[in-house]
């Protein structure tokens, strides 16, 4: 047996280059799309202005990009192909603060190795263009301008096998589009064109700007817009988070893009980008940030859509993790996830940003419709002989002005309608101020209250037509919002238990359990070493004292290993004040004067993520007069 395994044995000795660029390309290439990206950096990284991308059936064939930017000279374009040669790098210090899109020096190898491959160039000031075959390494003088283009055919002809995992010609294809979208999304300023079998199929237009544009800035959003479509500009806010500034007076980071409104979620994650120094990554950091951010207004498992942009010193980034380079390492994750979170947050908890829209589409409405004041409907009422409704509560249905004062808080000096016995009955449709607001009438997003809808909805009219209101959502949110700025750093109440729930814990949960003690008392959770591998949950929250403790411990400290302590303390302690605003919020069918209709208005445009109630559904919803009147034909 041992003279059999010792004549089995193989001698140690080097690879052949050519299986050593196979291997490398089995990391670098996994399909056509690979090759356009990693050309598309290489363009990007050349100063190119202009790149287009050619292509037959769907990359397989065909793969030809040509870009305008500075070139490559006769003498180097040799060393272009060889394994780990580069002009990005050239030492340590370089590799640790990498800012180009490119720094391997062996993606074009790869390619080579895989493919006929070939490259034709002219360098700014060197005579004529040369042309480099890959397979034989012949230069010879070619006809071109001044840039470069490199050509891929026959992907995978020198690796049969891994051409059978390609699929569809389509959907190569897409995924080929797909990369060059990521690219032209992180660059307005340069100019991107798609052609397949000679067909034009995608074509984005340089805008003039800095590179990687500027926050808000109008050819960055004309980008986006033209990219993801204009329904995802008109249904996203634009986001803006600046760090501590750094002694040269910069911020040590920047959060800028835009994160997509609740309402424009999707089933899948399939929109959304995130960028490190205009670089696409994929990143759980920036992910599980982007998506906590979202966390008090997105209903179910829907998706948020955004494109982030996370400019920061290279240095403090590493993105030498994987050979395709979209994943990254942050030296400081926990400050990377705050300033994306907070960024996305302090975006979406303003005071809704389709008010800010409908005050906007207001002021630029040619034809308008002015706001009448709240006496008017009673003066028309009174001419044409009819009788104001007086709107009341019914039987049951009465409530102490206690009540709405905790709901809706008066300024001081305003007066509210009395009632007999400290009821509110038949309260006035007459014109009174309306606590919670300091705009003119005129002003008001959400409009004036005309009435309520089975007792469900409340009807409002404001300059461009009809608001629908749903009060128990919109009030929902009005009491969270104030229940989470007044625990702000308050425990959760927790109830020892009788006898403490052990179970087997792995080394990760216990060191975990050990080092995450205050954070767990913040939740309502006490859990301490039993043995060296065992833990024992000693007190849960109050109001989850009758679910499995032992379940509840694993989920806590699996997430409290993997994301930041403060995020997840956050997260349990709004889902309690959820359930807790649920409850304390005013419930359907139950009759409002115009008075508490319109001081409900007044806070849903003052209160943060007013838009949906603490489940993610909307609350409130705008027809406009032309919607209105296609309703009954008008204008046909």
């Amino acid at each position: 047996m041992t003279l059999h395994l010792l004549a089995a044995r193989r001698p140690i000795r080097d690879l052949p280059d050519e299986l050593i660029s196979q291997i490398a390309a089995g990391e670098v290439v996994e399909r056509p799309a690979s090759v356009v990206r990693e050309l598309l950096d290489n363009a990007l990284d050349a100063g190119a202005s202009q790149v287009t991308v050619r292509l037959m059936a769907g990359g397989v064939r065909l793969i030809l990009v040509e870009d305008d930017g500075l070139g490559i000279a006769r003498e180097e374009l040799p060393l272009a192909l060889r394994r780990h040669a580069t002009s990005k790098i050239a030492s340590l210090q370089d590799l640790e603060s990498v800012g180009t899109m490119g720094f391997r020096g062996e993606a074009l190898a790869a390619i080579n190795s895989v493919a006929d491959m070939s490259m034709v160039s002219q360098a700014l000031d060197s005579g004529p263009a040369w042309q480099l075959d890959g397979l034989t390494g012949e230069l010879k003088p070619a006809p071109r301008a001044r840039g470069t283009s490199v050509e891929v055919r026959e992907l995978f002809y020198a690796t049969p096998a891994r051409r059978k995992f390609l699929k569809t010609d389509a959907t190569e294809l897409a995924h080929c589009i797909e990369a060059v979208r990521r690219h032209a999304l992180a660059r307005p300023d340069v100019g991107f064109a798609i052609w397949h079998e000679g067909r034009l199929v995608e074509q984005w237009r340089a805008c003039a700007g800095d590179r990687y544009g500027a926050p808000g800035s109008s050819h960055h959003d004309q980008r986006l817009s033209d990219v993801l479509g204009s329904e995802f500009f008109e249904q996203s806010i634009a986001v803006h988070y600046e760090s501590s500034a750094r002694p040269d007076g910069r911020p040590a980071m920047r959060v800028w893009g835009r994160a997509g409104l609740p309402d424009a979620a999707r089933s899948r994650a399939d929109q959304q980008f995130a960028y490190v120094n205009g670089r696409f990554v994929r990143d759980k950091v920036l992910s599980h940030a982007a998506r906590s951010a979202y966390e008090d207004v997105l209903h179910g498992h829907r998706q948020p859509v955004y494109a982030l942009y996370v400019e920061m010193d290279p240095a403090r980034v590493d993105v030498n993790v994987h050979p395709t380079k979209i994943e990254v390492r942050f030296r400081d994750s926990r400050e990377v996830h705050q300033a994306v979170r907070h960024a996305v947050q302090d975006a979406l908890a303003a005071p809704r940003a389709g008010l800010a829209r409908l005050a906007v589409l207001s002021a630029e409405a040619p034809a308008a419709v002015p706001m009448r004041s709240s006496a008017e409907p009673i003066k028309a009422f009174a001419q044409q002989g009819w009788a104001q409704p007086a709107i009341q509560f019914g039987a049951g249905q009465a409530h102490r002005v206690s009540d709405f004062e905790a709901m809706w808080p008066v300024p001081p000096g305003t007066d509210r309608p009395a009632a007999p016995g400290g009821l509110l009955r038949n309260a006035p449709m007459a014109p009174a101020p309306y606590p919670g607001s300091s705009l003119p009438q005129g002003d008001w997003p959400l409009g004036r209250a005309l009435a309520q809808l089975q007792g469900v909805y409340i009807l409002a009219e404001n300059s461009q037509g009809l608001i629908i209101v749903d009060m128990h959502a919109a009030h929902e949110r009005i009491v969270y919002e104030r229940l989470k700025n007044q625990m702000d750093t308050s425990r959760i109440a927790s109830q020892p238990l009788l006898i403490p729930a052990t179970f087997a814990a792995t080394p990760q949960e216990v060191a975990t359990a050990e080092a995450m003690a205050e954070p767990l008392a913040l939740l309502g959770l006490e859990i301490t070493p039993f043995s060296p591998r065992t833990l024992a949950v000693r007190a849960v929250p109050t109001s989850l004292a009758a679910g499995d403790a032992v379940e509840l411990a694993r989920d806590v400290l699996s997430e409290l290993a993997q994301h930041d302590a403060s995020t997840v303390v956050e997260r349990a302690q709004n889902e309690l004040l959820g359930t807790m605003a649920c409850h304390g919020a005013v419930r359907a069918n139950r009759q409002l004067a115009a008075d508490e209709m319109n001081a409900l208005l007044r806070q849903m445009e003052a209160t943060e993520r007013s838009d949906q109630c603490n489940h993610g559904r909307p609350t409130w919803r705008q027809l406009s007069l032309k919607e209105l009147d296609s309703l009954f034909m008008r204008g046909r």
